[in-house]
């Protein structure tokens, strides 16, 4: 009986030609034919399907855009009903001059802000503060109020969003807006106050859309220093398969709620009444973080992490230890690998993410004002230094 010689089936992986198909011209239809002969059904079915009598059906557009308009009018009624509890809300102790307003940042949104100066006296510089994800500007009264009792000027922004600002609550299309709409804050505020000094605070997520935005020449120029508490550096998703399908989840369906990366119930104040303000201020948006949003913190997270050894910016960065939030290895990361010349960290043994709502809150804020002041200082006898140089050259 003769033997069969059979042939060896190769890996592509290697480059080699898998024989599979070897005889596949012995066939009794070859490829070839197949493929026109599909062609033909193909474009014989289209021809029918033109000749068929057509209805006077409403264009299938237009049902989706009175969807989108509905939905951007359910939008803009939650915003403007969030606008009106964020201008009710009582933000200073009477010895403040305290305003809200209305900014229009970069892509034409309104977007709510509040400012807290001093009654008297000239004011040492100006800090604009951007909150963390899901809280908002009113959140920060008190911090605000002990800025201004050591003559420091105060302005805030709610992000898109949050707050009293445009948009759906708790959902942020894009870091880079909150980014954008810093830059163009601070310019406006520099421009009504060329020769004061000007900080940025970011706290949290807010950090992160600090620390890019002074990324940006144009930005960093414009600032004496920032300001970092419990940065977003090296976020993870609460699990792996977050970070595997938000990609696409957050172009597909970007609004979705996904209650697996809900991080709500991990504390984030020592203090139970801290707690209690923040969890049941209708302001702060309590519900599962959206796609899109959770995919925007993980990507300027990675942005940042491979970056951070081409920040120039001065900067304090403060972090509690007992973080579970954010991860505070980063911020000593950030520290150690950052190419400022004028740097500084704070570490806080046990303490929790919000720092500024911690038992040592006035502690931490007097942490924040000397750092400030020793910025404004050590920047006034370099020019002071200047001028004698220009001096002594005359």
């Amino acid at each position: 009986m003769e033997t069969v010689k059979m042939e060896e089936f190769t890996s592509g992986a290697s480059g080699r030609i898998i024989h599979l198909f070897r005889n596949i011209k012995r066939s009794v239809l070859s490829l070839t034919s197949l493929i026109r002969f599909f062609i033909f059904i193909q474009s014989f079915f289209l021809w029918f399907l033109l000749l068929l009598p057509r209805r006077n059906h409403p264009p299938l557009k237009k049902k989706k855009w009175v969807f989108i308009s509905r939905r951007k009018f359910e939008d803009e009624q939650d915003a403007l009903r969030r606008r009106e509890l964020a201008d009710k809300l009582q933000t200073d102790d009477g010895g403040v001059v305290s305003t809200t307003s209305l900014f229009f940042g970069s892509r034409l949104n309104a977007l709510f802000s509040r400012s807290w100066f001093p009654v008297s006296g000239d004011i040492k510089g100006i800090v604009i503060i951007i909150h963390g994800l899901n809280e908002h500007s009113g959140r920060y009264a008190q911090f605000a109020t002990q800025l201004t009792s050591s003559n420091f000027g105060v302005h805030a922004i709610d992000w898109i969003g949050h707050g009293g600002s445009d948009g759906l609550h708790g959902y942020v299309p894009s870091l880079d807006h909150v980014v954008a709409d810093t830059g163009a804050f601070l310019a406006k505020i520099k421009s009504e106050n060329p020769a004061v000094p000007v900080f940025l605070f970011g706290h949290s997520t807010g950090g992160a859309v600090v620390l890019k935005a002074t990324s940006y020449p144009h930005i960093k120029g414009m600032v004496e220093g920032i300001i970092l508490t419990s940065p977003a550096l090296r976020v993870k998703p609460a699990h792996p398969i977050v970070g595997a399908v938000a990609p696409l989840f957050s172009l597909v369906a970007p609004r979705y709620q996904f209650k697996g990366a809900n991080k709500r119930g991990i504390p984030v104040s020592r203090d139970p009444a801290a707690l209690v303000a923040k969890y049941s201020d209708p302001l702060v948006y309590t519900g599962p973080i959206r796609v899109r949003t959770g995919h925007e913190i993980l990507r300027i997270s990675s942005y940042l992490m491979r970056n951070i050894k081409s920040v120039t910016v001065p900067f304090l960065v403060l972090h509690g230890t007992a973080d579970k939030v954010t991860d505070p290895l980063a911020s000593q990361d950030l520290y150690n690998e950052a190419a400022s010349p004028f740097k500084d960290i704070k570490l806080y043994d046990g303490f929790l993410h919000d720092l500024l709502f911690e038992p040592e809150r006035e502690e931490i804020g007097q942490d924040i004002i000397s750092w400030m002041e020793k910025r404004i200082e050590a920047n006034y006898m370099n020019l002071e230094q200047r001028e004698q140089v220009q001096d002594d050259l005359w």
